[in-house]
């Protein structure tokens, strides 16, 4: 049987924790930033969670787990 292939978009865009959780970044970050607050676009540089109901496609794209 060959082996599974990672998949090359998701191995860019999350990481895994050291706790075995996965991070990813904020979407909305990139253009017409003026009309949104300051507080908004710092908390928007921050990592974030991926969503149990969006966990299992990651994992599968990340070959993690089963």
């Amino acid at each position: 049987m060959p082996k599974m292939k990672t998949n090359s978009s998701a191995k860019k865009r999350f990481k895994l924790t050291g706790t075995g959780k996965i991070a990813r970044k904020n979407a909305y970050k990139s253009h017409i930033l003026t009309k949104m607050s300051t507080k908004r676009k710092r908390a928007l540089g921050q990592t974030s969670l991926v969503s149990d109901a969006d966990l299992g496609n990651v994992k599968r794209m990340l070959c993690i787990g089963k």
